[in-house]
């Protein structure tokens, strides 16, 4: 199997990372929609949605703005970010 051949990562359907990506996204955004939707507001789903949002945040950082293959330092506060947001909007969900 070569190595740096699309098709044999990503399924016939996902000729790019970015298609897989976009498709993730999509997926993620039904997800919490879905999540959303169908439970009360408890703080449970509150924190649950923040976090599919920490993800697709995530996802469109390094994937989409390149940051998948930016030095060390820039993707380490990149993930430090996603992170830390995640943190501070779900504790001022739970405290508020």
């Amino acid at each position: 199997m070569p190595e740096n051949n699309a098709k044999a990562v990503f399924p016939v359907l996902f000729r790019s990372r970015a298609a897989f990506t976009w498709s993730m996204l999509i997926a993620a955004t039904l997800l919490s929609f879905a999540i959303g939707i169908e439970h009360s507001t408890s703080s449970l789903v509150g924190v649950a949605v923040l976090g599919v949002a920490a993800i697709k945040m995530r996802l469109v950082g390094l994937d989409f703005m390149e940051l998948r293959h930016a030095p060390p330092a820039l993707r380490l506060a990149f993930e430090g970010y996603c992170l830390g947001l995640w943190a501070v909007l779900a504790a001022s969900y739970l405290w508020l």
